[in-house]
């Protein structure tokens, strides 16, 4: 972390910030990483479990960086010997 990011992190603490979380922004919003979006591209691995995300994002027209998120963060998926499962840790195992 920068010197710079710290100064500004201390900064908004002393203005009573309480909490890491990003402010919402001002833009326009994300619109690919919604439920329908989600049970298409949870669809397409079932279906073929060595599908790129490159692929999934040609055939569903989102962005490459929204399949990511939604693989990875929505779906928990992770790649293992080329192949998409599911993260197999339970809370209990994680700690």
């Amino acid at each position: 972390m920068s010197m710079t990011q710290v100064y500004q992190w201390c900064s908004w603490f002393k203005d009573s910030r309480t909490s890491f979380q990003d402010e919402p922004r001002s833009g326009r919003p994300n619109t690919a990483n919604n439920d329908w979006n989600t049970a298409r591209v949870d669809e397409l691995i079932k279906v073929d479990r060595r599908v790129k995300l490159k692929e999934i994002s040609l055939k569903l027209d989102i962005p490459k960086t929204n399949v990511y998120e939604i693989v990875h963060d929505k779906l928990g998926y992770r790649k293992v010997s080329a192949r998409w499962v599911p993260k197999m840790l339970s809370d209990e195992h994680k700690r």
